[in-house]
């Protein structure tokens, strides 16, 4: 086992950023690894089956997390797009992929159905990952490139859970069945019970996910975090195992229930990772399997089919892009960006083959088709960027991809009884706040106000990025520890380094470190109510208002200024103590010179009043 898993690390580790300097993106970096170490060319590796279902896990976790970005609210504004866009999209290529299968290969046509169905999905994968990093994601073309992946990727659980039912009557594989809880019942009772599952999970994750990852939270140990959220995914995915069910549906299903829970950002990047590298060794099995003998046997067969694959998909998506009004060159991209096979058809193909609606050979030829496919993608992405992207001229719209991925004026980290007042100060002049807290008790009073409030941990990366730090202007740090505000201060300036902070200091030596990070923006959270109540001890001590007033205002700026001269001193502390004594004779005499000052001018004042 530690052998296999270090022969595939270092694929990985070898082919992948190979892949990403060329352009090709990760995921085709992850197949051309397992390409590499397969039986057919190095032999380091053997047969890939059973290390492929427990990486299929992977595309499971990727379902809950799409399920998590799934918000009701964000579906709506997209409903359009989601639904004409991408349902036409899938209906359109299914049919026609179904029609060349069973008129013109003479396949069954519970066959032809699943190979339609399977066929018509694109790569999530690659596509999100290219148009992100070449910046076409919030191109008109971008855009409804989205909507339909997002739809693919929603279609995926009902094919799921359409594709026994073309199983042939007494061929289903055992293995399909062998650990199906339910089997013994009649047909009703197993709908019934299936039905009663489902509803539980949407009923466990509304009313007791909550309190759970609260109780869970207040520990505040990340790894029982971590450790319930993969609980979460796993249990679920066994829970509908077992009743026959597909896992990626539970798992899609608690996704989509959890999207509006604070917990949704850490449920994210706890999972995230773990999502990622099992999803890189499912791409890497899959390049492991591809069946060279069988590509150099049958390789007019699988040229042609890549090729009319293709042909097919653009032409369905070129006919929909004319038909929504996409211009130009964003019509071009729309149609390349999705002209190729995804990897949710290597999951339905192994279901297919359990359930004996492929053979084993259909299923290894299909598989090499939709790889190959894959791996054309972005070649063709490559061709449109350097010949024809003069054609996008077009400026790119942002409507439905701001609608679903809004900009974030401001991250606030830290909601408490400080950061709260800047908070509810910013969104009464209108800006939109990205609000996180690591306290579970305090987003959850603040959400019952109506606040959205996310709990997590500010001081890590990958949940400030889910915050919108990259295109944030405003990074507010106000979190009541010392040592996390300048973790997450010094995380900032290493990862986002045009992101503007505004930190809230503790006391003056937390101000001093602050100011060797170089935050200039920042305010001792006791400081100025300090001096309002200094003012106003002055006052009831019978000193007049404005006196009372400016002495505050003196004070204030003489401490501003002291604060940038002690800074350097701050650490050694004879000198540091030398230089507070001299900035306090100072401030006596600054007090002392001004009211003076003031009285001078009051004497003056009223002599010139008594003649006149």
């Amino acid at each position: 086992m530690l052998e296999t898993a270090v022969i595939y690390l270092v694929a990985a580790i070898v082919a992948v950023p190979v892949a990403k300097r060329l352009g090709l993106g990760s995921v085709l970096g992850y197949l051309l690894a397992g390409i590499l170490i397969s039986p057919n060319l190095l032999g380091l590796v053997g047969d890939q089956t059973s290390v492929m279902h427990f990486a299929e896990f992977g595309v499971v976790m990727m379902l809950f997390l799409v399920g998590l970005e799934l918000q009701p609210a964000r579906l709506w504004k997209l409903r359009h797009s989601i639904l004409g866009l991408g349902g036409l999209q899938v209906l359109a290529t299914s049919a026609i992929i179904f029609a060349v299968c069973f008129f013109l290969f003479d396949l069954p046509w519970q066959t032809a159905l699943a190979v339609g169905l399977m066929l018509a999905l694109s790569s999530t994968a690659i596509v999100l990952q290219t148009l992100t990093e070449k910046g076409w994601i919030k191109q008109d073309a971008g855009q409804n490139a989205f909507s339909v992946l997002l739809f693919q990727d929603i279609a995926v659980i009902p094919i799921l859970a359409v594709l026994p039912l073309l199983a042939f009557q007494g061929l289903t594989s055992t293995k399909a069945s062998s650990h199906n809880l339910i089997t013994h019942f009649p047909v009703y009772g197993q709908v019934l019970i299936s039905l009663a599952v489902i509803a539980v999970i949407i009923l466990a994750g509304k009313y007791i996910s909550s309190p759970l990852f609260r109780y869970i939270a207040e520990t505040r140990l990340r790894e029982i975090f971590t450790i319930t959220a993969l609980l979460l995914v796993i249990a679920i995915a066994l829970i509908m195992e077992k009743i026959g069910l597909s896992p990626a549906l539970g798992t899609f299903l608690a996704g989509v229930v959890l999207a509006e829970s604070e917990f949704r950002h850490e449920l994210e990047v706890d999972i995230e990772p773990f999502k990622g590298l099992l999803l890189g060794l499912f791409f890497i099995t899959v390049g492991a399997s591809i069946d060279f003998p069988l590509l150099f046997d049958k390789i007019t067969i699988v040229t042609t089919s890549v090729i009319g694959l293709i042909a097919i998909k653009a032409l369905v998506l070129f006919v929909l892009a004319h038909l929504f009004k996409m211009k130009g060159g964003q019509k071009l991209l729309f149609t390349l960006a999705l002209a190729q096979g995804g990897e949710f058809a290597f999951v339905l193909l192994s279901l297919t083959g359990s359930l004996v609606i492929t053979s084993p050979e259909q299923t290894k030829l299909i598989t090499l088709i939709v790889a190959i496919s894959m791996l054309c993608a972005p070649l063709l992405l490559m061709m449109y960027e350097k010949s024809l992207t003069r054609l996008t001229a077009a400026p790119p719209e942002f409507d439905s991809v701001k609608d679903l991925e809004p900009t974030k004026n401001v991250i606030v980290a830290g909601y408490g009884r400080f950061g709260q007042i800047i908070g509810r100060l910013l969104t009464a002049q209108g800006y939109h706040l990205s609000i996180l807290d690591h306290s579970p008790s305090q987003v959850d009073l603040l959400r019952r106000y109506g606040h959205t409030v996310f709990y997590g941990d500010a001081a890590r990366q990958s949940l400030l990025e889910a915050a919108g730090a990259k295109e944030a202007q405003l990074l507010v740090v106000a979190v009541d520890e010392r040592d996390k505000t300048l973790d997450i201060i010094e995380l900032a300036h290493k990862h986002y380094p045009n992101l503007k902070i505004l930190a809230r200091a503790i006391d003056r030596r937390h101000a001093y470190e602050l100011m060797k990070l170089g935050v200039t923006s920042f305010k001792r959270e006791t400081f100025d109510s300090a001096i309002n109540l200094g003012v106003e001890a002055l006052k009831l001590l019978g000193n007049e208002k404005e006196h009372a007033i400016r002495a505050g205002k003196l004070f204030t700026d003489h401490d501003m200024e002291s604060m940038t001269l002690l800074a350097d001193k701050w650490g050694d502390d004879k000198s540091y103590g030398v230089a507070v004594k001299q900035r306090s004779e100072d401030l006596k005499q600054v007090l002392q010179r001004d009211q003076i000052g003031q009285k001078n001018l009051n004497t003056c004042q009223k002599q010139s009043r008594n003649e006149n």
